[in-house]
């Protein structure tokens, strides 16, 4: 039991039976006297629990809380909305994750991540049927696939890879020097230097049909140019040559649009008529496209002319498909 699942429970402990005597904690917690006060220093004077000696019953119980002094709280009971997100997400990976060489060591790790979630007053399993983390458009890639590219990613070496090509409706194999694993819209990607396009590209980890590992180091890229190439434009998509795309929306969509960060460069503003204008940079179009036409008829595409061209294009071809 490390120091944190002590705190926790000597103060269940004493909200459950009010008076604990010393040799009980002792019992309970596996500690010597010696490490309980020091504990016990701790939480009075770092997390100000109110805890004090009672003579008479001979154990120690709760006090009066002091006014002066700031509310007394276990660490981790309140989190903010991102740490949230982050503890139930590696909770929902860890339950999910298949056997290997981490089995062993999964259930104690998601035994202490309960005990940040949990407290006293609300338990696990309220977090758990109160709290949803739900997973859109994820795609699974093969357990076997992601131990080789994180070692590769880390150690870095080489990797062979079989890779199909959704656009083209192709597998071809690759020899690719690993950069960075990214996690982006539920998915997971490769960002390397293909030596067989003599280039940066993403390779989205659900797409690999066979990989192996090569004992040749990989090569090195800087990491400006890496951001020059994937992390300039829109979405996933890489190129250097950017454009910048000018949005507008209706009054009732900038209710929410104007809410989102679309890119870390966007510029943005409102117009006179409560419409909220948008420009964000893109070096392919076609995941931008995608997420203009999910707004339908309340987002108009003002420039460039090549995007709007591009948009209304799509939107024929919709039309054609429905008949109308």
């Amino acid at each position: 039991m490390d120091r944190t699942e002590r705190f926790y429970r000597i103060d269940q402990l004493l909200n459950e039976h009010k008076v604990v005597a010393l040799e009980i904690f002792l019992a309970d917690l596996g500690v010597s006297r010696a490490t309980f006060k020091r504990d016990l220093e701790y939480l009075r004077d770092r997390l100000n629990a109110p805890i004090e000696w009672d003579r008479q019953a001979r154990g120690y119980r709760f006090g009066k809380t002091d006014p002066i002094f700031p509310r007394y709280e276990l660490p981790g009971l309140w989190f903010s909305a991102a740490e949230i997100h982050a503890l139930l997400t590696m909770q929902h990976l860890l339950k999910n994750l298949g056997p290997g060489l981490l089995s062993p060591h999964v259930d104690p790790l998601l035994t202490r991540l309960n005990l940040l979630l949990e407290s006293a007053d609300i338990p696990m399993g309220s977090v758990e049927t109160r709290i949803r983390i739900l997973r859109v458009n994820a795609r699974p890639c093969e357990p076997e696939h992601f131990a080789p590219v994180a070692t590769a990613v880390l150690q870095r070496k080489r990797l062979e890879i079989s890779y199909y090509t959704r656009g083209r409706d192709e597998t071809r194999e690759r020899i690719v020097s690993p950069q960075r694993l990214t996690h982006y819209r539920d998915n997971w990607y490769l960002d390397g230097w293909c030596h067989l396009r003599n280039g940066i590209r993403s390779f989205s980890l659900d797409a690999i049909r066979r990989i192996r590992l090569i004992d040749e180091p990989a090569l090195d890229v800087g990491e400006r140019e890496l951001d020059e190439t994937l992390a300039t434009g829109y979405g996933i998509f890489s190129g250097k040559k950017v454009k910048w795309a000018e949005l507008k929306f209706t009054p009732e969509r900038a209710r929410w649009v104007s809410r989102e960060a679309w890119h870390p460069q966007q510029e943005s503003s409102f117009d006179r008529q409560g419409c909220y204008c948008l420009k964000v940079p893109y070096s392919d179009d076609r995941e931008l496209v995608m997420d203009i036409l999910k707004h339908g008829a309340n987002v108009e595409v003002l420039g460039p002319a090549s995007l709007r061209k591009r948009v209304v294009d799509e939107l024929a071809q919709m039309q054609s498909v429905y008949g109308e």
